[in-house]
C-alpha cells in the first residue's frame, strides 16, 4: 500500500444552536483562515466526540452547552492550503444550558469573534469553511433531527 501524504485528522465541529440560529467565527488559521465556521477542534486521543464538543465549545466561547448530539460528517481534503491536509469533520449539535449566556472570544490568536446566524439565511458570512461550505451546498440543515447522514468526500 502506497501512502500518499500523512494520516487525516479528526476534527469536531458543533453548531451551538439558540433561538433558530447557529454560532459562527472568522477562524484565524493556517487552514481555513479568514473563513466562518463553527467552534470547535481536534478530536483528543480518548476522547468521545460530546467530551470534544463539550471542551472545545467551553475553550473558545465560554458557552456552556447540553443536549449534545452527532449530526454528520464530512470528508474533505485542502490540497489549496499553505500545509495541504486532509480532515474528517465530525458535526455535533447542543443547545445553550443558559439561553442568555453570550459568547466571548477566548482565543483571539485562532479567531475575530462569535455571532449567531440564521442558518440558510442570504445573509450567513462568507466564505465559509469547507467542511461546513460543504454541508451548506448539500442542503444540510442543523436544525432537522432526521439528518443524521454522511456527507461523501469533495
Amino acid at each position: 500500500m502506497e501512502v500518499r501524504g500523512p494520516a487525516p485528522k479528526v476534527g469536531v465541529g458543533v453548531f451551538v444552536m439558540k433561538d433558530k440560529k447557529t454560532l459562527l467565527g472568522k477562524r484565524r488559521s493556517s487552514i481555513g483562515d479568514s473563513t466562518f465556521a463553527l467552534p470547535g477542534g481536534h478530536l483528543e486521543f480518548g476522547e468521545s466526540f460530546e467530551e470534544c464538543a463539550l471542551r472545545e465549545v467551553k475553550e473558545e466561547t465560554g458557552l456552556d452547552i447540553n443536549k449534545i448530539e452527532f449530526v454528520t460528517v464530512t470528508n474533505s481534503v485542502f490540497l489549496d492550503e499553505p500545509k495541504p491536509s486532509h480532515y474528517i469533520t465530525i458535526f455535533m449539535r447542543g443547545e445553550l444550558v443558559d439561553s442568555q449566556q453570550e459568547p466571548r472570544n477566548l482565543e483571539p490568536n485562532k479567531c475575530d469573534g462569535w455571532d449567531w446566524y440564521k442558518w440558510g439565511d442570504e445573509n450567513i458570512p462568507k466564505p465559509l469553511f469547507k467542511p461546513l461550505q460543504i454541508l451548506v451546498d448539500r442542503g444540510f440543515n442543523p436544525f432537522a433531527a432526521e439528518e443524521n447522514l454522511y456527507i461523501k468526500p469533495q
